[in-house]
Formats: C-alpha cells, sequence, structure tokens
C-alpha cells in the first residue's frame, strides 16, 4: 500500500469557480421557502460565499493531517485514513460513512476516538481508526471502475483490515456504513468484536409489518408513512437512473450542491437552517470532494444495488455479534427496539440522545464518540 496526500490543482479549483459564476438559476417555486426542496435563495447565497470566500486548501490540510493510504483490493484502490490510537493496547475501528457523506463527516470524531486522554478520557479506551472513503466515493473512485454494492462494499472493508494486519475488530456506521456494518455482522461475524451504529439502515420499512399498538411503534409507523409517501424520491431516482442524474450533478456544481444540502436541512438537528447545525465550511468540504472527485454518479450505486438486490439481512437470519446504538432526536427515522431486536440479537447498548441528527459524526461529534468509547469498553 502507498502513503498519500490528497491535493487539488490550482485549475480545479478556477474551473470549479467559473461553473459556480456561470450558474443558471431557476425561478423560486411559490410557497414558503424549502416547501418543494432546496430554497434559491439559501443556496444562491451559498455559492456566492463558495465562489469568493470558501478556502479549500485549508479544508484539504485538515484531511492531509490524518495518515492516508490508498490499499490496492478487489481491482480498484481504496483510500483510507489509518490513524494510531493513543494509549496502551488501542482497539481496531472501522470507521464507515455514508451518503452523502465521506471520510470529511470524521475529522472531529477521530482525534476523540484515537486520543480519548486529550478530551479528558481514559487512555485505555483509545481506538486505531481505519476510515476508508466507501468503494466508488471520493478518493475510493476512478473513472470507468466497477460498482460496487453493500455485500461487496462489506466484504472489501473487510479485506481492507485484513491488509493492516487486524484480524478483529470494532466497526461503527451510520447511512450506509450502518448497512454495510450490519452486512459485515452477518458475513463475517468471526471477525467482530461489535458494531455500534447511529441509524438503522436494514430495517425493514413496511408500515403494515408493524402492528404492535405500543405508542412507541405506532408514532415509528406514522413517521415510515411521511416518509415513504414524501422523502424517498431521492432513492427512488439514484436507485432506478442513477446514470441519467449524474449527468447534471457532475456538470453543476451548483445542482449538486442543491441536491446535498437539502439533505442536510432535512437530515440535521437544525431548526430549519443548516448552518445551526453544520458550519458552511463543513458542508462545502463535503460538497467540493465530491465535485473534485466526480464520483457523484458512482455514489448512486449501492441505491441501485439495494433495489435490485436481496434483502440484506434474509428472513430467518439474525446479527448475533454485540450491537450498540445511539438514537439521535433528528435521525431520519426511529425504529423501536422491538423491530431492532428482529435483526439484532445481541442488543448491548441502546441509548437515546438529546441533540443532533444523522451526520452525527459532524452535528456531534463528542456525544457519539463517546458512546462508541463506552460501548466498546467491555467488548476489549
Amino acid at each position: 500500500m502507498n502513503s498519500f496526500k490528497y491535493h487539488v490543482s490550482d485549475n480545479e479549483i478556477t474551473d470549479l469557480r467559473s461553473r459556480l459564476a456561470l450558474t443558471r438559476w431557476p425561478d423560486q417555486a411559490p410557497d414558503a421557502p424549502w416547501a418543494f426542496g432546496t430554497d434559491v435563495g439559501y443556496l444562491r447565497n451559498l455559492v456566492s460565499y463558495w465562489l469568493s470566500d470558501f478556502d479549500w486548501h485549508a479544508q484539504e490540510a485538515q484531511l492531509n493531517a490524518f495518515v492516508q493510504h490508498m490499499v490496492p483490493i478487489s481491482g480498484i484502490k481504496i483510500h483510507t485514513l489509518h490513524v494510531q490510537g493513543k494509549g496502551p493496547n488501542p482497539m481496531p475501528l472501522l470507521l464507515l460513512h455514508g451518503w452523502p457523506g465521506s471520510v470529511f463527516e470524521f475529522l472531529d470524531i477521530i482525534p476523540r476516538l484515537t486520543d480519548p486522554a486529550a478530551f479528558g478520557g481514559d487512555p485505555a479506551d483509545a481506538f486505531t481508526v481505519v476510515a476508508p472513503c466507501l468503494p466508488g466515493f471520493g478518493l475510493s473512485f476512478q473513472q470507468g471502475q466497477k460498482r460496487f454494492g453493500v455485500k461487496q462494499m462489506a466484504d472489501i472493508t473487510a479485506e481492507l483490515m485484513s491488509a493492516f494486519s487486524y484480524d478483529r475488530f470494532g466497526v461503527q456506521g451510520g447511512d450506509w456504513g450502518s448497512t454495510i456494518s450490519t452486512s459485515l455482522g452477518l458475513h463475517h461475524a468471526d471477525r467482530l468484536k461489535g458494531i455500534h451504529l447511529n441509524f438503522l439502515g436494514a430495517i425493514k420499512r413496511d408500515p403494515s409489518l408493524y402492528q404492535d399498538q405500543s405508542p412507541e411503534v405506532q408514532n415509528f409507523v406514522t413517521q415510515l408513512k411521511h416518509f415513504n409517501a414524501e422523502e424517498t424520491g431521492y432513492q427512488w431516482i439514484q436507485g432506478t437512473k442513477p446514470q441519467t442524474l449524474a449527468f447534471a450533478l457532475t456538470d453543476s456544481p451548483a445542482g449538486l450542491a442543491a441536491w446535498m444540502i437539502e439533505k442536510f436541512r432535512s437530515w440535521t438537528d437544525c431548526g430549519g437552517n443548516p448552518e445551526t447545525a453544520l458550519s458552511r465550511d463543513k458542508m462545502l468540504a463535503n460538497i467540493s470532494f465530491y465535485w473534485f472527485t466526480g464520483c457523484i454518479g458512482s455514489s448512486f450505486w449501492p441505491y441501485y444495488d439495494r433495489l435490485h438486490s436481496p434483502s440484506i439481512v434474509p428472513g430467518g437470519k439474525t446479527i448475533d455479534v454485540p450491537m450498540g446504538y445511539a438514537q439521535f432526536p433528528f435521525e431520519i427515522l426511529h425504529p423501536p427496539r422491538i423491530a431492532a431486536e428482529t435483526v439484532f440479537s445481541n442488543i448491548r447498548r441502546w441509548s437515546v440522545m438529546p441533540k443532533g441528527g444523522h451526520f452525527a459524526a459532524m452535528e456531534q461529534p463528542s456525544a457519539l464518540a463517546s458512546e462508541v468509547l463506552e460501548f466498546f469498553r467491555e467488548l476489549r
């Protein structure tokens, strides 16, 4: 494997700014801002900042402060952060992002996991973190490479840990990272000390399956009905015609930002303004990473795979390795524990968090890190 530093050329930045300056804006649909998707006024303001004030190289330098490698696996190169823990016996931890996230989600949480003593914790809780760009995402993408679904991503990340000589390890994930973690728990259970999730991606989303009349279950049914009716458009487009959408979002940075910013607003604990949960720089670092790597079309592939492949956890199967879950209040869905227990047979920790949403590692890095440290303490 090769050590790696990421550098975007000045020509690439100039091209981005030229495209931003030439954005052709739609009109704002009537009714309240954000009622039909990303608000035109908000995005105009954000694009102006991206064009004139955003410092990509400062964000790039934060990424390059961590040790990085390009690891050849399955015919592609997997970009990964590999950060050694500071403690007497750090546990290997695989840290997995989702969509529309990236390894930029983890820049604030990694130090809390690798050096807990620096944040008032116990050095005996330290992890050595392996945080890859998922296959087909970020720097784990090159033009023309093959696509990978959830099961294949689980196999690749297990092989990645072997490349670093980690026979047994923990795994933490949200969004697709949660689903890949679950697949690891099914297909590579002998490698795992435990899995910690902040999103339950493998729970079935058919409201008719949940007949229990308890308030917790019925609240979930209400959430599901709304989500299925009003919030799944992006999944159907990305899961059925990903190539068509890729043309627009690969060509227009403003379009790419609009597609992602709507999720940063809808899925965070932000009170309607995404910048109360995530700074402009954090959002734009993530969006810019997708832009410069040109990976947006490939990043849609897990949605296509999920719609056209068998269930991640087939009927009658369960995940039996120790599992912990942190439920953040503005997560997309809040499956009740009774639903989670149909998939996870060995739930050791179930925490209801006071603040935060879907992008927990960025929104609440301290709180999520504390949960991960606490969950794995008894599994070392």
